[in-house]
């Protein structure tokens, strides 16, 4: 057979004899969300998928990597003003990455890496982190690719800085992915508020050292930010390439971790 990195490719007769203590479980989390007249709701979730794909090409076949199935939908509350947003609560959102962790960790894994394609869960990602690492005892990663992915030599400081939904950098990777589903068309340079905001002087960002909460109709009327009339395949394909690399050495780098720098908390522990 195929080698394969799916995790919902292994039988339970492997999962139940396979050794895990060096397994690096990859939970993909992204969104289903409006991203203006030119994209499709599947933003984040193609791209996501599409990092992946070329990630696993990347890979030994001996590479000790099991992906688990998507959650495609996540915490996209800032985008439920426009159509076709699906949403879970934050709440209910971190219990079920919980449970989903609690059966990595049942199967004998004990590192996780949650790869994150959507800015609006960064925080709640974190928290389950925390979280992960407090119940279960395990090394819990939160990564999400635009934080590990080289691009400024592509794109416009300006453009990275403000174009954070919708603009040249998602559409030029969804030119990449999908071309048939980007209405190029329908593509401006959907100017956000937060370009007035700086020019004004304010310390105020959407995403960034001092933020604010923020809808997305509140950024832009279309619910995009950035230029996505400057949109290219060759740009989208070079960040997507970059992403699934530097989650390469992300992986390596989490594998490597030693797990004995996880201090138990015994201070509390009661004695019988």
């Amino acid at each position: 057979m195929t080698r394969s990195f799916l995790w919902q490719d292994l039988t339970t007769a492997e999962f139940a004899t396979r050794d895990f203590a060096n397994t690096v479980a990859i939970l993909p989390i992204a969104a289903i969300e409006q991203h203006g007249p030119h994209l499709p709701v599947h933003v984040d979730a193609a791209i996501n998928a599409a990092i992946l794909d070329r990630f696993a090409a990347l890979l030994n076949d001996d590479a000790d990597v099991l992906i688990l199935p998507a959650m495609t939908v996540g915490k996209s509350d800032e985008h439920i003003a426009f159509p076709g947003t699906l949403a879970i609560s934050g709440e209910t959102l971190r219990r079920v990455w919980l449970d989903l962790a609690t059966s990595v960790h049942r199967a004998g894994v004990r590192r996780i890496l949650f790869f994150n394609s959507h800015g609006g869960q960064i925080a709640l990602m974190d928290i389950a982190c925390r979280d992960i690492r407090r119940d279960l005892g395990m090394l819990a990663v939160g990564c999400s690719w635009f934080r590990i992915t080289a691009i400024d030599d592509l794109f416009l400081s300006a453009e990275i800085a403000h174009g954070i939904h919708g603009g040249d950098i998602e559409t030029s990777m969804m030119l990449a992915i999908a071309p048939e589903r980007v209405a190029m068309d329908l593509s401006e340079d959907f100017v956000p508020l937060t370009v007035e905001i700086e020019r004004s002087g304010s310390p105020l960002t959407a995403e960034g050292a001092v933020g604010f909460g923020w809808q997305a109709q509140d950024l832009h009327t279309a619910g995009v930010c950035g230029n996505a009339a400057n949109a290219t395949a060759a740009k989208g394909e070079t960040v997507l390439r970059r992403a699934a690399e530097a989650l390469v050495g992300l992986v390596s780098a989490t594998a490597a971790f030693d797990l004995a720098r996880l201090t138990p908390d015994t201070r509390f522990s009661q004695k019988t």
